[in-house]
Formats: C-alpha cells, sequence, structure tokens
C-alpha cells in the first residue's frame, strides 16, 4: 500500500487533500507539527512514505514583499529540504506551487515549460522552490502550480464575497486581473490521481479549465448562492493599490495531463456549482 505524507495539512487545500486520501495510509502534518526547514525534524518525517505532497507554504503575499525572508525559508528551502529528503528514502514528491512564478505578461495560457519571470517577493520564494525541489530530486517530483484556489476550509475570495454581500449592497470588484478559479476539492483529487497514474515527472498545471476575472467570479459566487450578481460592480487594480504586485492574466495551460493519462480539470463554472452543492462555501 502506497504511504502518503501531506504536510500544511491544516490549510485549506491540506483539509481536501486529506479527504482526497481517505480510506488511504496517509499521514497528515500541519505547520504546528512540522517545520518543513527543520532538516533533521524533515528526514525523520519523510522515512517511511512513498509520496510526499507539500501543500506546506507561505501565502501572505503582500506581507512577503517587507518579509521575504520568511517567505523563501518556507517556500524555498523548505521544499528543498523536502524534495532532498523525498530522493534519499526513495520517494516520490508533489510540490505545490503558483501562477506568480510568472510576470502575468502574457496574452495566451501560460506553457508548463513557460519561463519563470516571478514580479513579486511571494513568486520569487516559489519559483525558487520549483528549482529546488527540480534540481533535488529530477526524477521523482511533480511541480503542480494553482491558482486563486477557494474551498471549505479557510479564508478565500468566494466567502469574502458572500461576507460582503451580507453587509454591503454593492462590491466593487477588479475586471482587469484574468485567471482560473480553482476549487481545492478537484486539485486535490487531480493530485492524487496523478500521483496513482505514475506520471512522468516535471510540470503539470492545476488549475480548473476556462478563464474569469475576478468580477467574473464574484457574479458566479453570488448567482450560485441565490442572490443577484448585478449587486457585483466592476472596477479595476487602481483602485485597490497593494504591496504586492498581481499578476494581470494568470491563465495557465493543461498541455502536460496528457502525458500522464490525465482530463484536466473540469471547467471554472462547473466546479463552483459543484463547490455550492457540497456545502464548501458555507460561511461559519
Amino acid at each position: 500500500m502506497t504511504r502518503y505524507l501531506v504536510t500544511g495539512a491544516g490549510g485549506m487545500l491540506g483539509a481536501d487533500l486529506a479527504r482526497a486520501l481517505e480510506g488511504r495510509d496517509a499521514t497528515l502534518l500541519t505547520r504546528a507539527d512540522l517545520d518543513i526547514a527543520d532538516a533533521a525534524a524533515v528526514d525523520a518525517a519523510v522515512a517511511g512514505h512513498d509520496v510526499v505532497i507539500n501543500a506546506a507554504a507561505y501565502t501572505k503575499v503582500d506581507d512577503a514583499e517587507a518579509h521575504e525572508d520568511a517567505a523563501t525559508h518556507v517556500n524555498g528551502t523548505g521544499a528543498g529540504i523536502l524534495a532532498e529528503a523525498a530522493a534519499r528514502h526513495g520517494a516520490r514528491i508533489v510540490q505545490v506551487s503558483t501562477d506568480y512564478v510568472f510576470d502575468g505578461t502574457a496574452t495566451s495560457p501560460y506553457p508548463e515549460d513557460a519561463p519563470r519571470r516571478p514580479v513579486s517577493a511571494y513568486g520569487r520564494s516559489k519559483a525558487l522552490g520549483e528549482e529546488l525541489v527540480e534540481r533535488a530530486h529530477p526524477d521523482g517530483h511533480y511541480i503542480v502550480r494553482t491558482a486563486w484556489l477557494y474551498g471549505a476550509d479557510g479564508p478565500n475570495f468566494a466567502k469574502t464575497m458572500l461576507r460582503l454581500a451580507a453587509e454591503r449592497d454593492t462590491i466593487g470588484v477588479v475586471t482587469d486581473q484574468v485567471g482560473q478559479p480553482t476549487w481545492t476539492g478537484d486539485l486535490a483529487e487531480q493530485i492524487v490521481a496523478l500521483v496513482d497514474a505514475d506520471a512522468p515527472a516535471g510540470v503539470y498545471h492545476g488549475t480548473n479549465s476556462g478563464e474569469a476575472s475576478w468580477f467574473d467570479f464574484a457574479r458566479a459566487v453570488l448567482e450560485c448562492q441565490g442572490l443577484d450578481p448585478e449587486r457585483i460592480i466592476p472596477t479595476d487594480s487602481s483602485t485597490f493599490v497593494r504591496p504586492a504586485p498581481r499578476p494581470a492574466y494568470s491563465v495557465l495551460g493543461h498541455d502536460r495531463w496528457a502525458t500522464a493519462g490525465l482530463t484536466p480539470l473540469r471547467s471554472w463554472r462547473e466546479a463552483l456549482g459543484a463547490a455550492a452543492a457540497a456545502g464548501a462555501l458555507r460561511l461559519p
């Protein structure tokens, strides 16, 4: 039986990975359980496992601009240490990464082999993590890039829109940032399927298909909860100036899944409907 180790199991994706691995031999470690940049602790944790899924991450995108060392400690150094331990113990590793490794200036979906050009501290830390994983375990790694995550466990954009809808008559949302809303439930199942398929090592893009602006996504969230989508009003990024630059275009291509014999994730609209039906958008 394959033995799995999930790091970052206390997060939104980690919780759905736990569900996807229910009934399997899986060790679930939260940030409190394991500092992935502690080499000795990581080596002990990885021993005896066949697959390591690294969902641990420093995800405070704006805070990373002032605390890049802290982001790099987890997203870069920690990812590399996990990959080194996985290689030592003969385990495969799945490194969850991000669209922020790109600069967001493309006009068509980024292929899996597009050059990394991060423009934020968070993006640089995640790009370093990818590089260290590739270097440490060239034949036994999967890098799964994702974006615009929402799910049942943890704060996210979809839940923020529903909370604001309960407090305000209208909500301004930007139309000039485009990406792929992605349900962590779908992503978790796809990661497990990737491992089960014994797919070739390399980069895979784990986002729901299609594309949307944040404005489109917000309207769809309200609509699927029976609320009036006209309450979402268009604005642009100049209205929301934040420390970290946001990619204007974060659409990722999905060609690589064919090499694993797998289909890409379903459309973001279909996934959103399924997430709502499953109660993943329910507010506390």
